[in-house]
């Protein structure tokens, strides 16, 4: 089983501790999104876990290994970390080509690659004619050139137009399908809910959050009951004797804070409540996020009337 091991792991910058002490596992068969506010620690962490830096202190592997000790790393491990990597003056094909070249990869999966990833009409174009997308959509081929066990990807939805944001959500979940390790990080919450089955959330380079994805709404965001209806004195009455404070709202609407939408529909049909409209408003990845990381971010503003 591949999976990347972060143990006790610490790396400061002078008297900056950006990962403090962390540990988390990230397992196959998933996709584990990885979040936090800005400054948070989630590109250092990646970059250790790829032996791009050095920790000050823990360990972070791959398999059990750390990266610079494996073999044919580009078979074992795709990353994606910045979509700028790519030399300018070559051709998409040729980036991909000397990839393949100097990592004993067939080059048949460059063209497997570029049909992957929509880049087959623009193979040909120098890299630096390519927009953010492009780029992007070049650096997920890069990383998926070798068939690894392991990918991770720091922000692969940044730069790609609503195609091929949905295109990356499909990827994400395939590959997740096929047993291997994907740690996405990333800083667009509806994007992480539609791809993410489980979470590791960073604060100040601390875990805050080391859980599956529903666990970690449910946990934080209480659920919420919307009805609407031709009998508000029947309404009242009924959530009353059962415990329940509704709210109205000027549209009409009533609402009943930490209720399940199943409950009160039960209790209201044998109330004899009549019932125009009952929603379960869940609770958002992003509501849940803001209120566990409210404190952790490294820039925050305040509003205020004027």
């Amino acid at each position: 089983m591949t999976s990347i091991d972060v143990q006790d792991l610490t790396k400061e910058f002078g008297a900056r501790r950006a990962v403090d002490r962390l540990t988390f596992r990230v397992l196959p068969g998933r996709v584990t999104g990885f979040l936090g506010p800005n400054g948070a620690g989630k590109s250092t962490t990646m970059r250790l876990a790829l032996g791009l830096d050095r920790p000050t202190s823990g360990t972070a592997t791959i398999g059990g290994r750390p990266y610079a000790t494996l073999t044919d790393p580009l078979r074992r491990v795709g990353a994606l970390l910045d979509a700028g990597a790519a030399h300018g003056s070559r051709t998409g094909r040729d980036h991909l080509r000397a990839l393949a070249a100097s990592n004993r990869i067939p080059v048949c999966r460059v063209d497997e690659m570029l049909e992957e990833t929509g880049l087959t009409t623009v193979a040909r174009r120098r890299v630096k004619t390519y927009s953010l997308g492009m780029r992007q959509r070049l650096g997920i081929a890069a990383a998926l050139l070798g068939d690894p066990e392991v990918v991770l990807l720091d922000e692969p939805s940044n730069g790609l137009d609503p195609e091929g944001i949905i295109w990356i959500r499909g990827l994400l979940r395939r590959l997740a399908a096929q047993g291997r390790t994907v740690f996405v990080s990333s800083h667009l919450m509806t994007e992480t809910a539609s791809f993410a089955d489980h979470l590791v959330v960073l604060g100040r380079g601390r875990l805050l959050a080391d859980t599956p994805v529903r666990d970690f709404i449910h946990a934080r965001v209480q659920p919420r009951v919307r009805i609407r209806t031709s009998d508000t004195d029947a309404l009242e009455k009924a959530l009353a004797a059962h415990g329940h404070d509704a709210v109205e709202h000027a549209d009409g609407r009533w609402s009943v804070e930490h209720a399940h939408v199943e409950d009160i529909g039960r209790l209201l049909s044998a109330a004899g409540v009549p019932i125009l409209e009952l929603v379960a408003e869940e609770g958002t990845l992003e509501q849940a996020y803001l209120d566990l990381t409210a404190s952790e971010a490294e820039f925050t503003t305040s509003t205020q009337e004027v």
